[in-house]
Order: structure tokens, then sequence, then C-alpha cells
């Protein structure tokens, strides 16, 4: 089930900011942050030149968002090094989006930012 309407329109709009303040103008040229939203989920990711392609972009998944319509509850997961998502179990599932994105932002386990 997908992400009601209204509260994905605040989701877009809050990591829209986010994207656009994390990267300083100076390095926009060298890594991007953007998201995608599929389903009830969320995945923030970076967008950096590919080594021998120039030309063409990378995408490093840092952060998944997953939205329980049940509860409306948010649940933040992270990447292994097979790209395969796990629950970040640091931080309880909440109602709070925006705690869940500070929770990334401060990554104090290393596992988002490295």
């Amino acid at each position: 089930m997908a992400i009601p309407e209204g509260v994905k329109q605040q989701i877009e709009n809050k990591l829209r900011e986010y994207c656009s303040n994390r990267i300083p103008e100076h390095a926009s040229d060298m890594v991007k942050l953007d998201f995608k939203i599929k389903g009830n989920s969320i995945t923030l990711f970076e967008m950096r030149p590919a080594f021998d392609k120039t030309n063409e972009w990378v995408d490093i998944v840092i952060a998944q968002f997953r939205h329980n319509p049940e509860n409306s509850f948010w649940t933040l997961y992270c990447a292994d090094r097979n790209s395969k998502w796990n629950r970040y179990i640091d931080t309880d599932p909440t109602e709070d989006f925006d705690k869940l994105l500070k929770e990334v932002e401060k990554d104090p386990t290393g596992i988002f930012w490295g």
C-alpha cells in the first residue's frame, strides 16, 4: 500500500530541502543527493560520477524509510555491503519521520555516511 498522498507530499518537501542543503554548492558537480519513492518506501541515495566514465553517475544507497499504513509508523533501514536492506536497530519505528531523518544525519554508528 502506498504512502497517503498528504503524508507523501510533506515528506517530499522535507527531503527536497534536506537534499539541497546537505551538499555544498561547490561540490555539486562531484556529488548529488536525491530520493526515490516506491510504494511505501523512500530511498535516500547519493549520486557520484562513475570512476572511469565521468559522464555517467552511480547511485549509492544511504538509507530507506518504510511506512506502515496500518499504524502510520516509519521504520529506518540501512544497507549492508551487498545493498541488502536491514532494519536499523538503534531507533524504534515512529510516527515522527523527522526523528529518523535526524538519526541518518547524526549517523552515530557510521552506517549511513561512513
